[in-house]
Formats: C-alpha cells, sequence, structure tokens
C-alpha cells in the first residue's frame, strides 16, 4: 500500500505527524509490513525515531538507501560494485543505531576493550573499510584514466548518451551497433559506461558510450561515489540526452538529468536532444512535429524508426565541434586522408603532384595531427599568390 501527507514543513523528529505514524502504525500490522519506504531522504534522527515508533521489526528505509539497494542489485563489475559499497558504508555510517556484530566479525574480532562502545566499535569498523575501498578504488579508476588518455589519442569524436534511467539508452547503443549491452526495462539496469564504434551509411565514424542513468533527486554520495564514472561524459565531443517521450513526467525527467549535467560542468559539450519511445505516444505526428520545431530529433530506439535522421544531426552537431582546416596531404600518408574521409566532413578535395589539397572539418587531434601540413598547404597558397601577382 501506499500513503501521502501535505505538511508545511516535514516533522524534524518523525519527517511526518504523530497522526500519521499511528496510522502507518495500524497498517503494518494489519497488512504484515515489513518494510517501509519514505520518498525523500530521512535524517538518522528521523530514521531512528520512526523505527522506534513502528516497532522495532520493520525496516524503515528512505528514498536513498531504496536506491543504494537497486544499485548494489545492477553492479555488474568490480569499479561498479566498490562504487556502491562505498556509497552504501558512507550513508550507514552516521546511520549506525544497534550493535552490529557483522562488521565485528568482519573485523576478525579486533576489539580495542570493554570499555570502548560498541558504537564506537562498529563506527571505527567502518570508517577502516571506508578508507580501504577508497584506496582500491583510485588504483581502479588510475587504470580507467590511461585507457581514456589512450583513448582521447586516436581522433575519433567520442558521442555519449544521457538520460534519465530507464529512457531507452542502452536500446539505442544496441541498434546503432548491434552489440549485445543489457538493455532491460527497469531501473538502473547501466551501471558501467560502454563504448561502441558506429559507422553510418556515409562511412563517417564515431565512438558511442552508454552511461549510468539519471534519476531526480539523485543521491549526493552516489554522484560521488560514481564521479569517475560520469566524468567519461567530459570527455565526449557531444552529448545525446535521451529523453522517454511516452513518460507523463518527461518534462520533469528531462529537467533532472540536466540539473545532473550541469553538476558536472559540461556546459561547454553541445547536446542533441532525443525523443525516444515516439512509438508509444498517441499522437506521433503531433509530438514529431514539436520535436522539429525546437530543433530536436524523433526516434523508436526499440523499432528503429528516424535512426537515419538520428545520425545525420549527430553529424551536424559534431561538425560544431570541430576545427576548420586546409591542409596538403603528401600520397604517402593514405592512411591520414583516409582518417579525414571517415571522422571529418570534407568540403573540398583537390589532387596535384605535390599531394592531395584537402578542405575539411576534423576533430581536434586531427587537427594537431595534420599541423604540419597545413602549414605546407599555406606556404603554397602564399608562393601560389606571389607568383600570380
Amino acid at each position: 500500500g501506499s500513503t501521502y501527507q501535505k505538511l508545511a514543513s516535514p516533522n524534524p523528529r518523525t519527517y511526518i505527524g504523530s497522526g500519521k505514524v499511528a496510522e502507518i502504525k495500524t497498517a503494518i500490522q494489519a497488512l504484515h509490513v515489513e518494510t517501509v519506504i519514505f520518498d525523500d531522504e530521512l535524517s538518522p534522527g528521523q530514521l531512528r525515531n520512526l523505527e522506534k515508533a513502528l516497532g522495532g521489526d520493520v525496516r524503515v528505509c528512505d528514498r536513498t538507501a531504496l536506491i543504494l539497494d537497486i544499485f548494489n542489485q545492477r553492479a555488474a563489475t568490480h569499479e561498479a560494485s566498490l562504487q556502491v559499497a562505498l556509497a552504501q558504508m558512507e550513508y550507514q555510517l552516521p546511520r549506525l543505531t544497534r550493535m552490529w556484530s557483522h562488521l565485528e566479525r568482519q573485523a576478525g574480532g579486533k576489539v580495542k576493550g570493554m570499555g570502548e562502545k560498541q558504537i564506537e566499535v562498529d563506527k571505527r569498523i567502518l570508517r577502516d573499510q571506508i578508507a580501504a575501498l577508497k584506496k582500491e578504488l583510485e588504483s581502479v579508476q588510475r587504470h580507467r584514466q590511461l585507457y581514456r588518455n589512450r583513448r582521447v589519442s586516436v581522433p575519433i569524436p567520442v558521442v555519449s548518451l544521457v538520460g534519465y534511467t530507464n529512457a531507452g539508452k542502452s536500446t539505442l547503443l544496441n541498434q546503432l551497433t548491434g552489440s549485445n549491452v543489457l538493455a532491460e526495462d527497469r531501473l538502473f539496469a547501466t551501471l558501467d559506461p560502454t563504448t561502441r564504434r558506429v559507422q553510418v551509411k556515409n562511412g563517417k565514424e564515431f565512438l558511442l558510450t552508454d552511461t549510468v542513468g539519471f534519476i531526480q533527486k539523485l543521491p549526493t554520495m552516489l554522484v560521488a561515489a560514481f564521479r569517475a564514472t560520469l566524468e567519461e561524459i567530459s570527455e565526449s565531443s557531444l552529448l545525446v540526452h535521451v529523453v522517454d517521450i511516452s513518460h507523463p513526467l518527461a518534462e520533469q525527467q528531462k529537467d533532472a538529468v540536466e540539473k545532473v549535467l550541469s553538476e558536472l560542468d559540461v556546459s561547454s559539450i553541445p547536446v542533441l536532444m532525443v525523443w525516444n519511445k515516439v512509438d508509444k505516444v498517441g499522437d506521433p505526428e503531433k509530438v514529431k512535429a514539436e520535436a522539429k520545431r525546437r530543433g530536436d530529433v524523433c526516434i523508436s530506439a526499440l523499432t528503429g524508426e528516424g535512426l537515419n535522421d538520428f545520425c545525420n544531426a549527430i553529424q551536424e552537431k559534431l561538425k560544431d565541434s570541430m576545427v576548420w582546416v586546409e591542409a596538403l596531404v603528401p600520397f604517402d600518408k593514405g592512411e591520414l586522408l583516409s582518417s579525414i574521409h571517415k571522422l571529418g566532413i570534407v568540403e573540398r578535395t583537390e589532387y596535384t603532384e605535390n599531394g592531395t589539397l584537402i578542405k575539411a572539418y576534423v576533430p581536434l587531434q586531427l587537427a594537431r595531427q595534420l599541423t604540419p601540413m597545413r602549414q605546407m598547404y599555406a606556404s603554397l597558397s602564399l608562393s601560389s599568390s606571389s607568383s600570380s601577382s
């Protein structure tokens, strides 16, 4: 069952009023309830008072604890497991209220002395475990950074999928790449970034990264624990914000994602807004017209509808983040010329006796590789203008 209460401000002792506490206690006894979940964050004091008021056998769980539980079930890699465990322990630390004998067992029974209160023993053990987890996580994240550095050295644009949890990001990645990333109709099915290479019909390529789904009031400790994972977004050439347009709260979900993105300080990265699940709305044509008016793209990641327009829109958006180059590429640099055609947007090509004259928009990293050839083009242009005069 569920219930709610409108209050001018939360009760500092029990979050809800005393009458509502009594009502919930009656429902617990009548329905044999084992867990009571509050859709907000409770302070340690409120949690203790509610557990006491509702009876010792009932677990009181707030929004943060519930999200942490779901994250714990979804963690599929070592790094994700470490991140969730760290967030759970930091959540538990100020909320320790009982003798948690399992913590003492994990520490091998190393207790300072009989004079130390059990709660202090538990807190000390938990702090030691948090410190050890942070150290291990730092090591894992150093390896991730090395991988990212290697990837950045390859001049291929990186496009990151962001969006509210269950918006259809993993389905979109699978549809575009033919990969088999877990795509399920449930919250937080993806906790780890997954990157795949995408090649569109015109031969252009980019890397597409699926990221952890966001949610309204995402717990601060989760943002902190998953910061290294979320930092994948900051390496992007383009963010694709996937919105489940069939959801009744689509606008609020969009705002929630934009709030998290603002906290990650990625405002300088261009964004393409994509309205997914257009096959599930009542009036698809009306929705498509509104998306077009806003400059957004409508798709169905499930059926594949609109994916050509989506890929074209990505190419146009990537062009905004590219650098204009005019270069003379020697004939023995055929691989570099191939990269320009594959990763960039070529406006003009001319074959000369000295090499290939090319004018194109290319990713910044590729533009740097072309620096000597850009200088060759500039000097060639100067000599041509001098001889003509």
